[in-house]
């Protein structure tokens, strides 16, 4: 898991801020080689090769690393390390094990979203706990222009976002609250 560069660039004097400038690791998207899927809001959780459960951990440059910390990268902007902590001793312990006792199907090794009544203030609108495997994430057919996108996100309200995967690997995102927090960005 490495963390998945904003589409567009930030502005260096407010990084809650997009400029129109396209990120140069993501001029593919622009270019139409991915595929664009929704962004769930919850929190990112991991079912490994060895059918382990982790959840992803942010942790700030001066804070201690939790027991069993996995780190994955270092983002040299902000100096927070992305990894993964073992599930049972993340803070999403009880809702994740809520989602897998109302799942009866088999899980595969991947990445999943654990959304519900408990994360985020259940922005989608679920009973009690799921998880989404990102594999599955439904598919959008978007605009690939910094206005057209604006218009679309701020038309879906509902959706966290966008995440463009690459045949490759590659990924890119786009949040609504990079344009909700300023609806006046024009491209």
């Amino acid at each position: 898991m490495k963390k998945i560069p904003t589409l567009f660039l930030r502005d260096p004097a407010d990084r809650k801020r997009i400029l129109s400038e396209v990120h140069p690791d993501c001029r593919w998207v622009l270019d139409g080689e991915g595929v664009a899927t929704r962004k769930y809001d919850g929190t990112c959780v991991l079912f490994d090769d060895e059918g382990v459960w982790w959840a992803r951990r942010e942790v700030r440059p001066s804070r201690t690393r939790p027991p069993g910390y996995r780190a994955v990268m270092t983002d040299e902007v902000t100096g927070k390390t992305v990894g993964w902590e073992p599930i049972a001793n993340s803070a999403y312990a009880g809702y994740h094990d809520e989602a897998l006792a109302a799942d009866r199907r088999t899980f595969v090794p991947g990445t999943y979203e654990l959304i519900g009544v408990k994360i985020n203030g259940n922005p989608e609108a679920v009973r009690g706990h799921a998880l989404v495997a990102h594999a599955e994430a439904e598919r959008f057919d978007v605009p690939l222009d910094f206005a057209g996108l604006r218009d679309w996100l701020l038309a879906h309200p509902r959706y966290e976002g966008i995440v463009w995967h690459h045949p490759d690997g590659r990924r890119a995102k786009l949040k609504h609250r990079d344009f909700a927090l300023d609806p006046t960005l024009v491209g």
